[in-house]
């Protein structure tokens, strides 16, 4: 069940692979997650001391969250993976040009997973590119649904 989604991701960057990521949270953070006050729009990646984390994630509080805790709404969250998929990410990230963007935000067996995605930014013309490809489908899709009501 996916609970956020990062369209912006697309628009700004290719992803190439994908890759499913725990998250270190508090329980304020996992209730508000689950009624859907999260947002990954802003959110980026970094690789810091050999491991990976979410920074720019914005969750807010619930109201009646527990009054002995002071919420951090953007504070950055580490992420968990195999050390295995750490270092294939982290040599490509270091060398290669890449970026790692968070995808979506989803509940998977009654625990909050992030989807991340190893991207290369995308240039101007690119963006520009994929916003005619667009148009262009719905004018084919505008043009065969009046044909099909005249003819």
């Amino acid at each position: 069940m996916v609970i956020v989604d990062n369209r912006k991701a697309f628009h700004d960057f290719f992803i190439e692979e994908r890759l499913e990521a725990g998250i270190m949270l508090e329980g304020w953070e996992v209730k508000s997650i689950r009624a859907g006050r999260v947002q990954i729009k802003e959110a980026y990646v970094i690789h810091k001391n050999g491991d990976f984390y979410l920074f720019g994630c914005h969750i807010s509080p619930l109201l009646n969250a527990s009054s002995h805790v002071v919420p951090d709404v953007v504070r950055t969250r580490k992420l968990l993976l195999k050390q295995r998929e750490i270092d294939r990410l982290a040599i490509k990230v270091d060398r290669s040009g890449y970026t790692v963007v968070p995808i979506n935000m989803h509940l998977k067996n009654g625990f909050i997973k992030l989807e991340i995605g190893l991207a290369k930014g995308k240039k101007q013309h690119d963006k520009r590119q994929n916003e005619k490809d667009r148009e262009w489908v719905r004018e084919k899709a505008r043009i065969v649904r009046d044909a099909t009501k005249q003819g």
